[in-house]
């Protein structure tokens, strides 16, 4: 994309007119508004389902990953007619919001073009705003927590899942830690899914003890050389870092949907490596080469809809 002040690009029957794309927002690796465009571009026909008909959170920086930023909620004024949108009520305050629903290319590149790095989506979709299509859990390691141990509470998550008969997905949140998923099938309300999320944490926070996890929602009370397992980002109008999303940190680094031997790797690591160290070789710059040779791994059949009533059983046998 050429680097001048305003461009106009046609992407499908859209002209959308991008401005300011020399604009620097990585001040330390040089990359500019244009090359966050670029990069959402080439990725768009593996982004775009993980946004598709889901509400559409904005986490902007005008002037780059070192000033001011702010969350968007709202639809952008100025918003083109064509862009998808959706009002319902945020969280438990039943205060109405109209978001932007990202459809297509087009309007992915309209929201990378308002310096929007970060794209967080509800974990429901339009049609079935109340019922979550998966659980999550943010595995956020300790200032001092290694790659190892990080890898080693993601694992024992995963084994946790598998013992009730769960197959669960993981990706890097583009920072430090790891988000593990349990994709749903559809029927089941926030309320079911966070209780479930509640039961496996405590459990997995049990068997490995409070060396490895921890709970406890106040930072200054964790072990900060454990990982801090958090359940809690289930409900209505929590959001999540969708897979391929950009974050705002030196390098540009990428939320990347990972195999679990490569986690099984990492906690085979010896030595105290960072989880930062590994997970910022997924860039920007990296991610198309590793699309290319791995394709989307989490596509297909790895997405896999599962039922919790078997699983609770199970783990109601297995666990008490």
């Amino acid at each position: 994309m050429s680097a001048s002040e305003r461009t106009a690009v046609t992407i499908g029957t859209r002209r959308l007119s991008l401005s300011n794309l020399d604009k620097v927002l990585w001040p330390r690796d040089g990359y500019t508004k244009g090359d966050l465009i670029d990069y959402y571009r080439s990725v768009a026909g593996v982004i775009v389902p993980y946004l598709k008909d889901r509400p559409l959170t904005l986490q902007r920086y005008p002037d780059g990953i070192d000033g001011f930023s702010f969350f968007e909620k709202h639809l952008p004024k100025g918003v083109p007619d064509w862009v998808a949108r959706v009002t319902t009520s945020a969280g438990e305050s039943g205060k109405k919001v109209t978001y932007v629903v990202c459809d297509d290319e087009a309007t992915l590149v309209y929201v990378a073009n308002l310096a929007s790095i970060l794209l967080h989506a509800w974990t429901s979709r339009v049609k079935t705003i109340d019922e979550p299509d998966f659980v999550f859990f943010d595995v956020d390691p300790g200032e001092k927590c290694t790659l190892k141990t990080l890898a080693t509470v993601t694992l024992g998550i995963r084994d946790a899942l598998a013992a009730i008969g769960l197959q669960a997905l993981v990706k890097t949140s583009g920072g430090m830690g790891l988000h593990v998923f349990v994709p749903l099938a559809p029927g089941y309300t926030y309320e079911t899914a966070k209780l479930f999320a509640e039961l496996l944490a405590r459990h997995v926070a049990g068997e490995l003890g409070d060396g490895l996890v921890s709970l406890q929602r106040t930072v200054s009370k964790r072990n900060p050389a454990a990982v801090y397992l958090d359940f809690v980002q289930v409900g209505r109008g929590k959001t999540y870092v969708v897979p391929y999303s950009v974050r705002a940190r030196d390098g540009a680094p990428v939320s990347t949907p990972l195999e679990w031997p490569e986690v099984e790797a990492f906690a085979r690591r010896r030595g105290t490596a960072a989880p930062s160290d590994e997970f910022g070789k997924f860039t920007i710059r990296t991610t198309a080469k590793r699309l290319k040779s791995r394709g989307d791994v989490w596509s297909g059949a790895a997405w896999k809809k599962q039922r919790l009533e078997g699983a609770i059983a199970r783990a109601q046998s297995l666990w008490a």
